[in-house]
């Protein structure tokens, strides 16, 4: 499949090629077989635009109103970016099903699952609903990359997680800087966009709630030595930090000037946006949020903070093992 030019008339048919794709990567397991997804859209908080060189325009709804073609452009690379993240997750833990701790974990990793492929069946309805051939012919390559092929398009997306300590520490730390992208978008001018981050970050808070019960969990049971458990907190909080880009980021400054992505605490930051250090200010902003980190527990049983050892390797610099 891979090379082939787009062939996708309507969204029905990349459905098609979204069946196949599970089935391919091995994760079609009756209770994923079985799921109605579907494509869903929230609130937002208001019809105009919030920040940028556009600010106090109505947002836009489709791509005729968004004025430049460079914006356009910016707009689709941000979505094909997010989605491409979104399935490369399954790819990267689909063989951790049978070798579930707990028969609670195994639906926990179902779940999460499920929902980071609406995720993507959520970015690519956006491309093929709205972004004409170009969208279509982005849409499906989503599908063609494999992250076990080395070929999705963030370094840290193409690595194995393979045990369920990877498994835990991604999805408390690499799935909290989801909900950091995914709140930024939220912000976005371009409104379906915008809209379609509120079901998504709902969805993201379970998949970190998951991961911090069962770092919880770890570390109150004493089995796995602190160097281990170290190694992989330097391995997934370093390459979370790697995710908000490059430092001096011109993209990340003309996403901000065009309205199309906020920072992080764009409500609430009342200075004035430093648009060449973007990508730092989120990630500091992150950092603090991990040095102090309390996230919903997986089994609904309120909130569960790390422990208080664990907290702090948290607030250690990191670096790739």
């Amino acid at each position: 499949m891979p090379g082939k030019v787009a062939k996708i008339g309507t969204f029905s048919d990349w459905v098609g090629m979204f069946d196949d794709w599970r089935k391919e990567i091995g994760v079609n397991r009756d209770e994923i077989a079985s799921f109605k997804f579907d494509t869903l859209y929230g609130a937002i908080e208001t019809e105009e635009i919030q920040f940028g060189a556009f600010k106090g325009r109505r947002k836009w709804e489709n791509l005729r109103q968004v004025p430049t073609q460079q914006m356009r452009d910016a707009l689709i690379n941000l979505i094909v970016y997010q989605g491409d993240t979104e399935f490369a997750s399954v790819e990267q833990q689909r063989h951790l099903f049978e070798s579930a701790p707990t028969d609670w974990d195994r639906k926990a990793i179902t779940r999460v699952m499920i929902e980071e492929m609406r995720h993507g069946w959520q970015m690519c309805a956006l491309l093929v609903d709205h972004f004409g051939y170009s969208g279509k012919v982005e849409a499906q390559k989503m599908l063609e990359r494999r992250a076990f092929e080395n070929k999705r398009l963030l370094g840290a997306f193409n690595v194995d997680v393979d045990n369920w300590m990877d498994f835990f520490t991604y999805t408390d730390f690499v799935d909290r800087d989801g909900k950091f992208q995914l709140q930024m978008l939220k912000y976005s001018a371009f409104a379906p966009l915008g809209r379609s981050m509120s079901y998504m970050l709902r969805e993201e808070a379970f998949h970190m709630g998951t991961g911090n019960d069962g770092l919880r969990r770890i570390v109150e049971a004493g089995v796995i030595p602190a160097w281990l458990i170290q190694k992989y907190l330097n391995k997934w909080i370093s390459s979370s930090y790697d995710l908000f880009g490059t430092d001096n980021s011109s993209s990340a400054h003309w996403a901000y000037v065009w309205g199309i992505k906020g920072r992080y605490d764009e409500l609430q930051n009342q200075h004035e946006a430093q648009l060449d250090e973007l990508n730092d200010y989120n990630r500091h902003v992150y950092r603090s949020e991990v040095a102090g980190s309390t996230a919903p527990s997986a089994a609904g049983r309120g909130r569960s903070s790390m422990p208080r050892r664990a907290s702090r390797w948290m607030t250690r610099p990191t670096s790739s093992t």
